[in-house]
């Protein structure tokens, strides 16, 4: 049962006050995501330095170019899924946060995370592959699956249900529900000012847009009654 702030009528002031009442949670979400990355980018390059160095510099083969290059990338996977992983706390904590009534702390956000990280990593995965798959089937099925994505997520972090459930039950909600549409215009229509805000600002606009954005659709969500 969502907190009755989750039906209210949703507003930009509303989710602007929900991003602020979570900044200290959101600002620590992105330095974590940032230098996470950033650690992952630093071993694929120092592996590539280090390979280089021991085929004999400039005079490297192919092979051992194709070498660095997959063995950087294998050291930089696990930082890569590690950043995605913090990364969905950008829209897991504004679902969590509308599902309680209650502000997620640093602390209780990133024990929602840990609590079941095996849970999302494979709701990630199958996410991305549904997408992924959408996409090569002429690119509207991939956006469609993509627009069920804050639902999903609130499923995956609110719920208990297995994460192909919770996929298949957010894409009815969204799909089949009576003003699911109307959730699926207002997130078009959202992702589009998002992206121009950060366009405009070179990106900067982005670390405010987004979390706002996210505490906006969830409040749509169950406001349109595609999540209760």
């Amino acid at each position: 049962m969502a907190s009755p702030a989750a039906t209210e009528q949703p507003t930009l002031i509303r989710a602007w006050e929900a991003f602020l009442a979570h900044v200290p949670t959101m600002l620590l979400i992105w330095v974590a995501t940032a230098v996470i990355s950033g650690v992952g980018v630093a071993i694929y390059l120092i592996v590539n330095l280090i390979v280089f160095a021991a085929a004999g510099g400039e005079d490297m083969s192919d092979a051992a170019a194709s070498v660095a290059l997959v063995v950087g990338q294998l050291g930089q996977l696990p930082f890569s899924i590690l950043s995605s992983l913090v990364g969905v706390l950008f829209t897991a904590v504004p679902a969590i946060h509308y599902a309680t009534g209650d502000t997620i702390g640093i602390e209780a956000a990133f024990q929602a995370l840990w609590a079941r990280p095996w849970r999302y990593l494979l709701a990630g995965v199958l996410f991305t592959v549904a997408v992924v798959i959408g996409l090569l089937l002429c690119v509207l099925p991939g956006i469609a699956v993509a627009l069920v994505g804050p639902v999903y997520i609130n499923k995956v972090f609110n719920t208990d249900l297995p994460v192909l459930d919770a996929l298949r039950t957010s894409f009815q909600a969204v799909y089949r529900s009576q003003r699911g549409w109307e959730f699926v215009g207002i997130e078009i229509l959202t992702g589009l000012v998002v992206g121009v805000v950060s366009v405009a600002t070179c990106g900067l606009g982005a670390l405010v847009a987004v979390p706002v954005s996210s505490f906006y659709i969830q409040n749509v969500a169950y406001h349109r009654g595609v999540l209760s």
